[in-house]
């Protein structure tokens, strides 16, 4: 997978009163958390509230002890966040305000690395977590990762996965196929469990697609795309079971 894909970015802006902040705070982000890319600094909440306008970040890495206006004010101008706020502060009290404030995280001055480190996996994480909620429709869709981002697939258009290690095969209807580094088990968890049935440890099939079934010396499937598979011996009745339920639906 492309590292640079969009499910391994940020984009963030710094709020900070102190050029001196900001600007550290931006070369440490630089040198050793490629994930995010820095759109804008500000220097109080007015301006803090225009670059946010203007870029919609993921993340807004806020200051605290500012004057006119200070970090917690600048929540107060949103009625809902749409970015995940980190708090940095010399001032360690501040913490459990910062929480009871939405922030995700919470980094002390000076920052050190490993913590900001840390603190960006988790944004990465809620971000990656958000993007399949918005655009993904478990009875329909498919998110598969691709060099370029990621592509939106109906899930109709899938007859089956295999595993192959660590990485999934998924085959589709127009004969092409792709290996994307997802586990079977993965892939299982996220496809509609009324549409598709793991017959094997190797094997999840869209129950869609089946052409025949046979258990002349023992279980198999034939897919519509002439692939033949073996049921295991311990997955057998609960696929009788299943294809009666719910082929006639599909």
């Amino acid at each position: 997978m492309n590292p640079q894909n969009v499910f391994n970015k940020l984009t963030a802006i710094i709020v900070d009163d102190e050029l001196h902040g900001r600007e550290n705070l931006k070369k440490i982000i630089e040198n050793y958390c490629h994930e995010i890319e820095i759109l804008g600094c500000a220097d109080s909440v007015v301006s803090a509230k225009e670059l946010v306008s203007i870029h919609k970040p993921d993340v807004v890495f806020l200051d605290i002890n500012m004057p006119v206006l200070d970090g917690f004010d600048f929540l107060d101008e949103y009625d809902e966040l749409n970015f995940m706020v980190v708090f940095v502060s010399a001032h360690e009290e501040f913490g459990i305000n910062a929480v009871k404030a939405g922030a995700t995280d919470y980094l002390l001055k000076p920052v050190n690395i490993k913590e900001l480190k840390q603190t960006v996996k988790k944004l990465l994480l809620i971000k990656n977590k958000k993007i399949k909620a918005e655009i993904v429709h478990e009875t329909d869709k498919l998110v598969l990762p691709a060099s370029h981002g990621f592509n939106v697939l109906e899930i109709d258009d899938i007859i089956r996965l295999e595993a192959e290690g660590c990485y999934t095969k998924v085959i589709f209807k127009n004969g092409k196929n792709t290996i994307i580094s997802r586990t079977l088990k993965d892939f299982e968890e996220t496809v509609p469990k009324e549409k598709f049935f793991r017959i094997h440890k190797s094997h999840l099939i869209n129950l869609k697609y089946i052409k025949d079934y046979s258990n002349i010396s023992g279980n198999f499937v034939t897919m519509t795309d002439g692939s033949r598979i073996e049921i295991s011996r311990r997955k057998a009745p609960e696929f009788i079971q299943k294809i009666k339920a719910v082929l006639n639906t599909i």
